[in-house]
Order: structure tokens, then sequence, then C-alpha cells
């Protein structure tokens, strides 16, 4: 046996040993063990007692701003070789924004607090699935038409007759006029990215390739990513990588 294959048949074990232990797939436990800070989280967040699980998911069926909080506490800041990535001071006002102007597309209130008291995060991602992926999909619009939907939903929340409703848009309505949300935009995309490409044990913002890091993925309609982004080492520009290219994590 080689030198070459030693460590990378014990990182194979390693990989397989989290998956084990965490209860994930093999794919996802590659991501992992492939950073230490977000590994340490995610197992952290895995040894919540069941209290401490039902308040997280009481506050991710919270919709707009409960949401928002618990997907921005999920996916934190990330340092790689592509730069920061889920980085942004703004993301938890956008992704706000965008379930406001999906409010009407919000899965019903009752299943959502039923399936809140099950204390399972990823029961709480499949019930709002449709609305995530509605939510990133807003993303792929022009800055234009983003903002005006945005300013358009919140405007008609200030004005209607639900009070909840209301107190929400005044106080997204007054980040939306205050506060500059642009800078934030590709941190709210890699957020939803993140969180949606986990079921296709696809390839997660942050995740390295062959010389390169994953800081995008391009979505359809429905069903699994169909390309990557990925920023090469050393270059600034980003290419697009099919979904169905050979693409292994870097040590998998």
């Amino acid at each position: 046996m080689t030198e070459t294959k030693r460590p990378d048949r014990a990182r194979r074990r390693a990989i397989r040993a989290l998956a084990a232990q965490l209860g994930v797939a093999y794919s996802v436990a590659a991501r992992l063990l492939a950073n230490d800070h977000r590994r340490l989280l995610f197992a952290q967040r895995e040894q919540r007692p069941f209290h401490a699980r039902v308040r997280d998911t009481r506050e991710a069926v919270d919709l707009p701003l409960g949401r928002a909080a618990h997907l921005t506490a999920r996916f934190p800041r990330m340092h790689t070789p592509a730069g920061p990535l889920f980085d942004g001071p703004g993301r938890q006002t956008i992704l706000a924004m965008l379930y406001a102007v999906l409010r009407d597309a919000c899965p019903d209130p009752g299943e959502l607090s039923w399936v809140a008291e099950l204390g399972e995060e990823t029961a709480v991602d499949i019930t709002c699935v449709a609305l995530d992926r509605a939510a990133r999909l807003l993303l792929d619009d022009d800055s234009w038409r983003l903002w005006t939907r945005i300013e358009g939903a919140l405007t008609a929340g200030e004005t209607g007759q639900d009070r909840r409703v209301r107190d929400v848009s005044i106080t997204l309505g007054r980040e939306l006029r205050t506060v500059s949300l642009r800078s934030s935009l590709a941190a709210t995309r890699q957020t939803l990215d993140a969180l949606l490409v986990a079921p296709f044990e696809g390839h997660a913002p942050g995740t390295r390739l062959r010389g390169g890091t994953v800081v995008g993925v391009r979505w359809p309609q429905s069903g699994p990513p169909i390309a990557y982004e990925v920023r090469r080492d050393g270059e600034h520009t980003t290419h697009v990588v099919p979904a169905d290219q050979d693409q292994q994590p870097v040590g998998v």
C-alpha cells in the first residue's frame, strides 16, 4: 500500500464514522469534515437537549422573521479560499423580506405548529421546502424587479388588516429604507443554496472541489441542482460547472 493511499482510506473511514455518529449522508459528513468549525457547530446542534431543539424549531416555523433568524444562525460565516461565504450583515433581513413577499405561499400555520413540536429541523425543512425554493428563485430575478416586489409586498402589509403582518411589514419596511442590503444578496443566496442542496446530497457553497470552491448553486423550478458556480483558486471569476459532471469533493 502506498503512502498516498493510506491517508485517503483513513479519511474515508473518518467520514463514515462521522456520518454514523451524526446520522447524516456520507457526502454531508465529508463536507463537515472539510471544515472543522462547521463540523463542530453541526455536532453541537445535534447534541442539543429536546427542549432546546423544540425551541429552535418553533423559531424555524415563525414566518417571516423567525425562520430568517433560524437559517442565519444555522449557516454561519465561512472562511474559504474563495473568500468569506455566508457573509452579509443584511442577509437575515433579506430572508425575512423574501418570505414576506411569499406570504400567501406559506404552509398552513397549524401544520407548521404541529411539526415544530417534533423538535426536528429536517421535518420543518421538508414542510417548508416549496417555500424555501420559491424564496431562492426570487433571487434569480433582476435586482430592480426583486426590490420592487419586496417594496410592494411590505407596503401592502403595512396597510393590511392583520396586525401581526402590519407590524412585521413596518419593521421590514424601515430596514428596506434605511439599511444597505445589496451587499448581502450573495450571502442570502448561499444560505438558501446550502439549505436546499442537502436532500439531493449535492455540493453546498463552501465545498472544495478540485482546484476550486463552490460559491453558488443554480436551480430549476423543481428537482435537483442543474449546475454549480465554482471559483477557482487564485481567480476572481466564477465558472459554471454542470451538476452531471463528475465533481467529487476534495478528499472524498
